[in-house]
């Protein structure tokens, strides 16, 4: 009170000292309004739509996103067909023990395959660390052609996980040895979007193949994929759901034969003449779901897995839109 009888004096105010209190608290709360205000405003929205380009091979994008559904939108500005595989493996494995352990025997393995060794290749492969038998794959972005983009939305829990591309170059070497692989933080923050809703459902399982009611009519569509079950095949992979469009005069064999990287002229660049592939949802453990988009244009295309013989699976099925 002394202060404010003080100040009174000095400035020779004629208000009551209780009329200067509440005129200090009253700008004292517009303060703090302004303040909080502007606190709010300066809060970055989280992101729930992230953007990786490749213009060779490489991963340009965040190192971090959110948990959460996120859309992720991948542009491959390169000439070559590339996916994106999200591998989960154990809390202890970052990008070095992927780099240092994983790939050489891969690596060693598909040289001695393009050699015509077989059975040295199996040896190779054989020296695969333990811990990758654990591995899980929580999505990803389905095979798209070079100079497509592909639209794909996942849901992830917190964590450390390593995305990475194994299509083979023309000398059957993979992607992923030639440094096609990144690490990425998933973190606490999560995203504010919600679950996509679909607009074409589709089923996958080892005992049914992919089952679902293709779109009648051309325009773009949100397909949705729903894992049932999930299993490993012999080419160390689970199934995933991949959409190509097929041009006329192409024989479905052929893509087929191509999407098992076992084979020596599977999954190797470039994609054979007459298919373009526009993205879909890879690997997922079971009963989750992702979710792609794609533009359906009047013409001949299939959802297609990347397994060995797809087709005796009920995993390559061919769809035409009018």
């Amino acid at each position: 009170m002394k202060n404010l009888e003080k100040f009174n004096k000095a400035d020779q105010c004629l208000f009551p000292s209780i009329g200067i209190i509440a005129f200090i608290i009253l700008l004292a709360a517009c303060k703090n309004e302004k303040v909080e205000k502007e606190s709010i405003e300066n809060i970055p929205e989280v992101a729930s739509n992230i953007e990786i380009t490749t213009e060779a091979m490489e991963f340009q994008g965040p190192d971090t996103i959110p948990s959460g559904w996120v859309t992720w939108r991948y542009k491959n500005n390169s000439t070559q067909p590339h996916f994106i595989l999200i591998d989960d493996n154990l809390d202890s494995i970052t990008v070095k023990e992927f780099r240092d352990e994983l790939l050489p025997p891969f690596g060693e393995g598909v040289q001695l395959m393009y050699e015509g060794n077989n059975e040295a290749a199996m040896q190779a492969f054989g020296k695969i660390p333990e811990w990758y038998s654990k591995t899980t794959w929580p999505g990803g972005v389905g095979m798209i052609s070079g100079g497509e983009t592909a639209q794909t939305t996942l849901y992830l829990e917190p964590g450390y996980y390593i995305m990475e591309c194994y299509v083979k170059m023309a000398n059957g070497m993979f992607h992923t040895n030639m440094g096609m692989y990144k690490a990425l933080v998933v973190s606490e923050e999560v995203s504010p979007m919600e679950e996509p809703k679909a607009d074409v459902a589709v089923t996958i399982s080892s005992e049914g193949g992919i089952e679902f009611e293709p779109p009648k009519a051309p325009g773009t569509y949100n397909f949705s994929v729903h894992f049932k079950d999930q299993k490993k095949y012999a080419n160390f992979q689970s199934h995933d759901v991949n959409l190509v469009r097929i041009e006329e005069g192409a024989e479905v064999a052929v893509i087929e034969n191509w999407m098992n990287w076992m084979n020596l002229d599977g999954l190797i660049d470039p994609v054979p003449d007459g298919f373009t592939f526009l993205g879909g949802v890879n690997d997922m453990p079971a009963g989750k779901t992702g979710y792609f988009t794609a533009t359906i244009k009047p013409g001949t295309y299939a959802l297609i897995s990347e397994v060995p013989e797809a087709s005796s699976k009920g995993m390559l099925k061919v769809f035409t839109c009018q």
